[in-house]
């Protein structure tokens, strides 16, 4: 069971870091498109994703046009403050491509009117702008993997000097 979380010209590192943290713990693949507002080599990025970059494949791509010439055939989702289709209501697949804009803009409108029957929200107050895209993600990537019961995920913890 695999994901694609699809970050376009993100700009903070430390969300492209803790983002990159949940996809290792998930086993998701992590894509970035370009314009990127730091360099990969950021400190507050390595220090974000902590020591899970040895779990994480990451794939960089120059801008949306060859992102998608890359992935011609996935079933894309795009999440946006701006959408009136509710992500829980939307059946995910394995292999399926999720959609995260930068933070101060999210994406293209050009690009969501396009595909407005796979634009996903997730509800907040009126006066609310926006949730923090890390959280954003990891709602969203929590409730595909959810739907796909969690396979290949321990579900499992363990107490450390006891047992349960």
């Amino acid at each position: 069971m695999s994901y694609n979380i699809v970050l376009v010209e993100p700009e903070i590192p430390q969300n492209t870091g803790n983002i990159a943290r949940t996809c290792a713990v998930t086993g998701t693949q992590l894509h970035i498109v370009k314009p990127m507002g730091f360099e990969i080599t950021d400190a507050k990025l390595k220090r974000a994703g902590l020591d899970y970059w040895h779990f994480l494949g990451v794939k960089y791509y120059e801008n949306t046009d060859e992102f998608f010439a890359a992935n011609k055939g996935g079933r894309f989702f795009y999440s946006t403050t701006k959408a009136v289709n509710n992500y829980c209501d939307m059946e995910y697949r394995d292999g399926d491509f999720i959609l995260f804009g930068k933070e101060t803009k999210g994406l293209d409108e050009a690009l969501l009117k396009k595909n407005k029957e796979t634009c996903i929200r997730i509800p907040m107050i009126d006066e609310a702008r926006s949730l923090n895209l890390s959280n954003s993600v990891a709602i969203v990537l929590y409730e595909a993997l959810r739907q796909q019961n969690f396979a290949g995920l321990n579900e499992k913890g363990a107490l450390t000097k006891f047992e349960w």
